[in-house]
């Protein structure tokens, strides 16, 4: 069946990312993905592929969680970068966020896996590959995707109010050239993995990306769930 990937986008994402985009490389991702979604097992389902850009409208973005890859395991993915939906066994990287988060804000841990709550609140839980081919990790990689959600990136650093962008690990920090504007604020560490958290514990993210925001003048986010 026929897939135009900008049609799936809620109407204020297509209206600022369908500028960045060249037209053809688009087109040819589009096609990609329907054949996937035809043949093989993709994750995330198809009506959960944008759940990221439908939860986190662009006007109200003000955090950016950037992932790598969808999960590639059973009822993981649901189209927002390192959750899981409720009842699917929390994964190390995220059950690493949620030790981070309870050192740094000193709140319980989540027994759910789901981030919709933040997403509702400002944060796009981007990955930078939307999809993925079941038990496959990195199967969509480098083919198109990439340049996609790179758009993403760059729509968010067009806004004149500030975006915090939280980049967790070498590929995630690669995408900091993308952010040019003064007014934003780019969050580094290493990546929440369970190889490499080391250099995530103790970097205190979250109340480093609340402080970036009040010190504009922004509402800060409620990171605590459940």
């Amino acid at each position: 069946m026929p897939l135009d990937l900008l049609d799936l986008l809620p109407d204020d994402w297509r209206a600022v990312l369908e500028p960045l985009l060249d037209p053809l490389p688009t087109a040819a991702l589009s096609a990609f993905v329907a054949g996937e979604y035809e043949q093989q097992t993709i994750y995330p389902p198809r009506e959960d592929l944008f759940n990221a850009f439908r939860h986190c409208p662009y006007d109200g973005a003000r955090v950016l969680i950037l992932g790598q890859d969808p999960y590639h395991g059973p009822g993981q993915a649901h189209g927002l970068s390192f959750s899981v939906r409720d009842g699917i066994r929390i994964p190390p990287s995220l059950r690493n966020i949620y030790k981070e988060m309870a050192a740094d804000l000193e709140v319980p841990v989540s027994p759910s896996g789901d981030l919709t709550p933040w997403a509702d609140q400002g944060v796009l839980l981007l990955n930078a590959v939307l999809t993925v081919r079941a038990a496959a990790a990195g199967s969509h990689a480098k083919k198109g995707w990439e340049e996609f959600t790179d758009a993403a990136i760059r729509a968010l650093n067009a806004k004149e109010e500030r975006v915090v962008f939280v980049l967790w690990g070498a590929y995630a920090r690669k995408k900091a050239k993308l952010i040019t504007g003064s007014q934003h604020v780019v969050i580094e560490s290493g990546h929440p993995s369970p190889l490499s958290q080391k250099s995530f514990f103790g970097t205190r993210p979250f109340s480093a990306v609340n402080k970036a925001l009040t010190d504009a003048g922004l509402p800060e986010i409620d990171w605590k769930l459940g």
